[in-house]
């Protein structure tokens, strides 16, 4: 059986945060938006989005699970 994988330390997590919030140049965005998504990556995103709306049908179930999952995000990365 499988032991799972620790917590990140809060050390870790402070750097992981600081990276994450860090502005990327304009310049890279510009690089990083012209590389083309692969085939694999567009039906990989397809699959997600279909997955999404067949689980939350409806536009109040898909904002009901974003306010859950911000609440969620926010409350965790303190």
């Amino acid at each position: 059986m499988s032991e799972g994988v620790a917590p990140a330390s809060p050390e870790t997590r402070a750097r992981i945060k600081a990276l994450a919030e860090q502005p990327l140049p304009l310049d890279e965005w510009r690089r990083r938006l012209a590389v083309p998504l692969s085939p694999d990556e567009i039906e990989h995103t397809q699959a997600l989005v279909r997955w999404f709306c067949r689980r939350y049908p409806t536009v109040g179930e898909r904002f009901a699970y974003v306010r859950r999952a911000y609440r969620r995000w926010t409350r965790s990365a303190k």
